[in-house]
């Protein structure tokens, strides 16, 4: 094992080196100002000052999300936390833990301390960080894991490399028991199914705002080429309806041109249209909100929820509990792979292809609105890493 770990850090050295200009190109968008100088030349991202603690690795805001319920049982805890994108950082810095970014793996072997535990969410699968962490001490848990329809094939053809890589897990807890299947087929060992640690998570809104007169449609989480068809769909159905339509992009740095899309057909179709940051009211037709933070607040005061991420083959879908929690009519694509345990909560969606919004629209009118019907005991989690097992 000893002889792998030091063939794959020098592999991962020269990677470096090779992708260098490209990582540097990137330091200079918005979207990795902060996070790439801090993985991949440590700026401001020491190692942790605390020793011995419970250390939580997430990828990035959804996932910051989820520890919520778990810290709040480990209140008595010393916690730590690592993330990869800039979102992750600001959520998890909301918890009362030290927060850095994870570096890239050559630098983890000088950067990690030792830590009582290390509990990593999902699919954040690095080499380095599980064989250092396990070689510092700390018990490792995988939590929420799973593995796609999409990617099991992957996965199984590189089935050599995760086993050596599980090798240091201690205890995986993943989503499903297909899930399970694919994890044994990988040489895991001390598998257990709880399902997605989501359910547990707490889900409210931060504002109240007036709900309008008429039907609301939102347009959670979009992705680039998902918008114009929106659009269009709703254009159309407006045609037999006085409905409005709330915009709420996925990625802040596409609010500049999914508004000039908007204003686009705003203008071809005679409707008006308004930035939600400048406003903060819902009087056009079509309203994009090009703030962060905003979208379970719109859920609260919207009757149908167009959610994003799953209308093209490569995102793989979002999050459905949150307007379903606030009981949306829920319309999505056909390509949600990565949220699919959390569909199978979620009754009353339409799932439909782009060219398909429109009457997926007009039926919503005979459908009940969406809903959650299950819940998540997290006890043996927290007792697991409590050590009380």
């Amino acid at each position: 094992m000893r002889a792998f770990a030091l063939f794959y850090y020098s592999v991962s050295v020269v990677l470096f080196f090779l992708a260098l200009p490209l990582i540097l190109f990137l330091a200079f968008k918005s979207k990795y100002k902060e996070s790439i100088p801090a993985r991949f030349f440590l700026f401001k991202n020491p190692s942790f000052s605390r020793t011995d603690a419970i250390w939580f690795h997430v990828c990035s805001l959804g996932e910051a999300r989820a520890l919520k319920p778990l810290l709040c049982e480990l209140s008595d805890k010393e916690v730590v936390i690592t993330t990869i994108t800039q979102t992750g950082q600001s959520e998890a810095k909301k918890y009362n833990a030290e927060v850095r970014y994870l570096p890239y793996e050559i630098f983890l072997p000088f950067w990690v301390k030792r830590q009582e535990i290390l509990v990593v969410l999902e699919a954040e699968f690095w080499y380095l960080l599980f064989a250092v962490a396990s070689k510092r001490g700390a018990r490792l848990i995988l939590l929420n894991s799973r593995i796609s329809d999409k990617s099991v094939k992957k996965y199984l053809q590189f089935a050599w490399f995760y086993k050596k890589l599980l090798f240091y897990v201690d205890t995986l807890y993943v989503q499903s028991e297909i899930d399970k299947n694919r994890f044994l087929a990988l040489g895991a060992r001390n598998i257990k199914v709880i399902g997605n640690i989501k359910l547990a998570g707490e889900i409210k809104k931060t504002k109240e705002y007036i709900k309008p007169d008429v039907e609301v449609i939102v347009a959670g989480s979009t992705h680039q080429g998902e918008e114009e068809s929106i659009l269009k769909a709703f254009v159309e159905y407006r045609k037999k309806s006085s409905a409005k339509l709330i915009v709420v992009p996925r990625h802040p740095e596409r609010f500049a041109s999914v508004y000039e899309l908007c204003k686009e057909v705003a203008k071809a179709n005679s409707l008006s249209l308004s930035c939600f940051s400048k406003c903060k009211e819902f009087e056009a037709d079509i309203v994009l909100v090009d703030m962060m933070g905003e979208l379970n607040n719109i859920y609260a005061i919207s009757d149908i929820a167009i959610l994003g991420g799953a209308f093209n083959t490569n995102v793989g879908g979002h999050n459905p509990l949150e307007p379903a929690f606030f009981g949306c009519k829920i319309i999505t694509g056909k390509h949600f792979f990565h949220q699919k345990e959390l569909f199978k909560y979620v009754h009353h969606v339409q799932y439909v292809e782009l060219s398909e919004i429109y009457n997926a629209l007009r039926n919503a009118k005979e459908l009940p609105p969406s809903m959650v019907e299950e819940t998540i005991d997290l006890k043996s989690v927290i007792n697991e890493i409590k050590g009380n097992r």
